[in-house]
């Protein structure tokens, strides 16, 4: 059976009781050039929830805010079934500059390492 490589609706963060209970008790970290939020999924529905942030200090155009959300997303989505533990993940890009694809999808590759070793850790 073929990997699904989707990031379909219950995969993504949009509770606002998750969201702020994530920045409230979770762990986070920094990985150029991100920072990343992330904390143990209890809920039964799904393996892992995702959700990415640009700042409008940053990029003040709307255009550039999303591009920079959409190559995180798509980063993300080709690689998440490397990540192996239930977890609730916000990334926060904070470059200063619109990003290439391949530098973002060799950072969140990190980031997906550095997660699962953190995980397996506190676990």
């Amino acid at each position: 059976m073929a990997k699904k490589f989707t990031l379909g609706k219950n995969e993504r963060l949009k509770s606002k009781k998750q969201t702020d209970q994530l920045f409230s008790e979770g762990k986070k970290f920094s990985l150029t050039p991100f920072r990343i939020f992330f904390i143990t999924n209890t809920t039964e529905s799904t393996s892992h929830q995702f959700g990415v942030g640009v700042s409008s200090k940053i990029f003040k155009r709307a255009t550039d805010r999303n591009r920079a959300k959409r190559l995180v997303r798509e980063a993300w989505r080709l690689q998440k079934q490397l990540l192996q533990s239930k977890l609730i993940i916000f990334f926060i890009y904070t470059g200063k500059e619109l990003p290439e694809y391949n530098q973002v999808f060799d950072a969140v590759g990190k980031a997906i390492d550095k997660l699962n070793k953190l995980s397996s850790t506190s676990q």
